[in-house]
């Protein structure tokens, strides 16, 4: 695609100049970086053409100044979401942003979101799609990545063509394209415009006329959004996810791990039917939630602070652990990574607060896991089950009733990790006498220890809490003991070499 085609200058900047913002932020992934120069000096130019054509009785030409237009590259944290933070750093009035999104809203400031346009060859993918969907007598589901979203027409078109050709009378293909999410919310709150054509696009959407009387249900993920008739199941349906294995794909596959899901690679202009690879994700989610209920000390992560709503979800975790009588801390790293998280070693388990898109960290190199806040609340909450159900979207949760402990806390837990009952730890009952339980933990420690001399042979109770934890580590920080004396006098040292010093006299062989 060329690079008109993938930026929507046109488009991007009839946007600025028609809500006349004079300050604007223009946020690029990494890999969109080498051509932000160019787009600012496009824009910049496009932007003057528009106001010189308006520049007939109003405002002259000299007393307006341009558009100031400010590149943000390194992210405060993910780059599919909204950058407010650093936006605020320039005051800017609107964002740009460049690339693949997760569509999650803003808070404060509108935005604007290019897709970009990655090349896609139609016919073979409507082909292939209708093939191995007319096999299957299930009706289809497409959805697809946003970079492919500009196909949606000829998309729509190819694949009805394909399934009249395909269809009998005895086995009819029944395909639905999915749309692209183009809601807007006013500000304050936030304001989101996608680049594509919205009139164009509500065409391709499976809803009934508004005279029909038929009630539909609605889905959304990741910007794209459809409705199925009422009686309907998503689960009924043969999925197909147009696009690379990307964040949104796994997504996808998590949320209806119920359906069968095929993926056509664009690059590859192949099926890939076999995501076995994707499913054992569920599994391995299963065992960091079995593995998070036997922590006593969780670590909050802030994953973002541009999605709306981030904040109460927040609190609603650490209610969530105090009700489960564990520990909670709130941790702000930025972008998490195994070095900056393993500061905190107190945590047995971090639960992190990011958009659906980039929740799902690869905690392996991490010294503890790291959960969503839906995995937080199956493993904090007494007596739930996994249904096998997966909500990615936190936004999802905060509506939810708030999760206690169930009567009956005080009896033991069994846990699959461990193969034994464990007890639950009573912080509110230790937080009373806390200093006297410190002191007593201390003086046990040391009367341990005159049985054997070896101190880090002994199995020690696990702490209650980050003090506790940092009294029994054996490096505690810098300690700098001041005795109160004088600071010593400045001492000159050696000059020369090493072979031979200036003080030192040469000796002669």
């Amino acid at each position: 695609m060329d690079f008109e085609a993938t930026y929507e200058n046109d488009r991007t900047a009839d946007y600025i100049h028609t809500h006349k913002f004079t300050r604007v932020a223009l946020q690029f992934p990494d890999e969109l970086l080498k051509d932000s120069i160019k787009v600012v000096r496009v824009l910049r130019e496009k932007l003057r053409a528009l106001r010189k054509c308006d520049d007939d009785g109003g405002e002259s030409l000299v007393e307006r100044k341009d558009v100031g237009l400010y590149v943000m590259a390194d992210t405060t944290y993910g780059s599919c979401c909204v950058d407010e933070v650093g936006a605020a750093h320039i005051n800017a009035e609107c964002v740009v942003h460049y690339g693949h999104t997760c569509f999650s809203p803003t808070s404060t400031l509108p935005a604007f979101f290019v897709f970009g346009k990655a090349s896609i060859n139609v016919a073979d993918c409507a082909q292939k799609i209708g093939t191995f969907a007319l096999g299957c007598n299930k009706p289809v589901l497409v959805l697809l990545g946003l970079e492919y979203t500009h196909t949606l027409h000829d998309l729509k078109e190819a694949l009805t063509d394909e399934a009249l050709k395909l269809s009998t009378p005895s086995c009819k293909l029944d395909i639905t394209c999915a749309n692209v999410l183009s809601s807007a919310v006013a500000p304050p709150k936030g304001q989101m415009t996608f680049n594509g054509q919205p009139e164009a696009v509500n065409d391709l959407s499976d809803c009934h006329k508004a005279g029909d009387a038929e009630v539909h249900t609605s889905y959304n993920i990741g910007g794209l959004t459809w409705s199925l008739s009422h009686g309907q199941q998503i689960e009924d349906y043969l999925i197909f996810w147009i696009g690379p294995e990307n964040s949104a794909f796994s997504n996808a596959v998590l949320t209806f791990n119920a359906c069968e899901i095929v993926r056509y690679d664009p690059e590859e202009k192949c099926l890939i039917t076999n995501i076995s690879q994707m499913t054992r994700i569920l599994k391995r989610r299963y065992y960091l939630v079995e593995k998070a209920k036997d922590a006593n000390m969780v670590g909050i992560v802030v994953g973002t602070l541009g999605v709306a709503g981030y904040l109460h979800m927040i609190h609603q975790m650490k209610d969530l652990v105090t009700k489960a009588g564990k520990k909670a801390y709130t941790i702000v790293v930025g972008r998490p990574n195994p070095a900056k998280l393993a500061n905190f070693p107190e945590c047995d388990v971090f639960v992190y607060v990011s958009c659906a898109q980039t929740a799902l960290l690869d905690s392996k190199e991490f010294l503890a896991p790291i959960i969503t806040p839906f995995e937080a609340m199956l493993a904090f909450n007494r007596g739930s089950q996994w249904t096998g159900a997966y909500t990615m979207e936190f936004r999802d949760l905060m509506n939810m009733p708030s999760f206690g402990m169930e009567d009956g806390t005080d009896e033991p837990r069994y846990s699959l990790i461990q193969g034994g009952y464990v007890g639950e730890i009573d912080h509110e009952e230790n937080a009373e006498n806390s200093e006297e339980g410190f002191a007593l933990a201390v003086a046990t420690e040391k009367v341990l220890r005159l049985w054997n001399e070896d101190a880090y042979s002994l199995a020690k109770i696990a702490p209650k809490s980050g003090a506790e934890f940092l009294a029994t580590r054996s490096y505690q920080g810098l300690d700098i003991h001041h005795d109160g004396s004088a600071p010593k006098p400045v001492l000159i040292g050696k000059a020369g070499r090493a072979a031979g010093y200036e003080h030192e006299e040469s000796q002669k062989h």
